[in-house]
């Protein structure tokens, strides 16, 4: 891993390119931008061919929807262990979601209006479910469960399938029990394209959601706007938070369990105001990471964006994980609780020795889909209310339109619109 102290004469100028957001890639970009006018221009034509290019499956225009055979055959081969653990987080996912849940509401204004605001679903989202190294059940439940509890009666999964063409059927059985409707056989940026254009075979929806790997979050940010899209989840991360109390072997496993992810962008940093702990850190991590059977992903990952930093003093370090705005934020302190709540960027924050990140990844409750690459200073992570529409709605009659007209004519007079003002005006006059 690569160390930084606060007594380097180039700390800060080092800190600044630590905290530099990941998600602006030119040449990423521009791949990503040519993959989308691809899908756009030639629609299952395009798909076909970047699957054989990237996932090394050969499919025709047929085999990308996944079949009710491959739904009823991956829940036969769903084993007991499985099938618990999906029930086991489902459970937490949907009492979380319920309670974020947007309800509908109304109120009189001082013009004895009604006025207030409807929440409807959407009715046809788009989850992405990244596969690629590692097939990640969590995540289609993370993700699908929060679409269903909202009422979303079209739920669509993209999801990359092998060489083979196959999809992995612990993956297939976490989608369909999280409540997906149709499952396709499409990676990468290609199915975000699909989802947002449409295609002859995967009809466009209204929203994506769902993290990926760097083309698939700047798939999302191209066509912001052509269709809605959650936020930026790409490539995971974690930063700790601790002190001289903290217990290295607990900050070591952690930082290697977020780099083991397989993309090599993963992020994590330690930062700490103890230059004990951080040797003692860097110790754990050499002593472990020959066990771990991932090893070549963790040390690609820890080699390229994976951080020792000692600074000052805790403040410095509070101050520091908002400018980073890390996906995950461990918090491993004396006082843990309050420390968190001067955590104000994060995704998600886990607060104490006990409380490690895959506790999120897997099981607590919240979604897993955060905010990466910075964008948690903007962004919050995915919540039920997300897969939800808002409206706005006014009802007025001819006693509450006649207290508002003085201030309506005021403002269509203030601004030259007569239209405007009119427009309500003629509602009063008699005929």
């Amino acid at each position: 891993m690569n160390v930084v102290r606060h007594t380097d004469a180039d700390f800060f100028a080092q800190l600044q390119r630590i905290a530099a957001s990941s998600l602006f890639d030119d040449e990423i970009e521009q791949r990503t931008r040519r993959i989308v006018e691809e899908v756009r221009a030639r629609d299952d034509e395009a798909l076909l061919e970047f699957t054989r290019q990237f996932d090394g499956a050969t499919l025709s225009a047929d085999q990308l929807a996944v079949t009710r055979a491959e739904w009823m055959a991956a829940a036969l081969k769903a084993g007991p262990s499985l099938r618990k653990a999906v029930a086991d987080t489902e459970k937490n996912i949907v009492a979380f979601a319920k309670r974020s849940l947007c309800k509908s509401w109304e109120m009189r204004n001082s013009h004895d209006a009604r006025v207030g605001e409807k929440f409807d679903p959407f009715g046809r989202v788009g989850i992405y479910v990244p596969g690629g190294a590692a097939p990640l059940v969590s995540t289609a439940l993370m993700t699908v469960t929060l679409a269903r509890v909202a009422g979303c009666h079209e739920i669509v999964v993209c999801t990359p399938c092998g060489s083979n063409g196959t999809i992995n059927p612990a993956l297939l059985f976490a989608i369909r029990a999280a409540g997906a409707t149709e499952a396709y056989r499409v990676g990468g940026a290609q199915a975000v394209a699909a989802m947002a254009h449409g295609t002859r075979t995967i009809r466009r929806v209204q929203k994506i959601f769902g993290p990926g790997n760097a083309y698939v979050v700047a798939a999302k940010r191209l066509l912001f706007g052509r269709v809605a899209v959650d936020l930026l989840p790409g490539p995971s991360e974690v930063l700790v938070l601790a002190d001289d109390g903290a217990n290295p072997k607990f900050a070591a496993a952690d930082l290697m369990a977020q780099a083991e992810h397989g993309s090599g962008h993963e992020r994590v940093w330690l930062v700490t105001p103890s230059a004990k702990l951080l040797k003692a850190v860097q110790e754990e991590i050499a002593r472990l990471l020959p066990s771990r059977q991932r090893r070549g992903f963790i040390e690609r990952a820890l080699a390229r964006n994976g951080w020792l930093i000692q600074v000052r003093s805790l403040a410095d370090g509070i101050a520091l994980a908002n400018d980073i705005a890390p996906e995950h934020c461990e918090i491993m302190t004396r006082d843990a609780r309050k420390v968190a709540g001067k955590i104000v960027t994060a995704g998600a924050i886990f607060v104490g020795g006990f409380s490690p990140t895959v506790l999120g990844d897997y099981v607590a409750g919240p979604s897993h889909t955060l905010p990466t690459g910075g964008a948690g200073a903007s962004f919050a992570g995915l919540t039920v209310d997300q897969f939800q529409r808002r409206t706005s709605f006014v009802e007025y009659n001819a006693a509450s339109l006649g207290k508002a007209m003085p201030s309506v004519q005021a403002f269509a007079e203030f601004e030259g619109l007569e239209a405007h003002g009119a427009s309500a005006k003629l509602r009063l006059q008699r005929k």
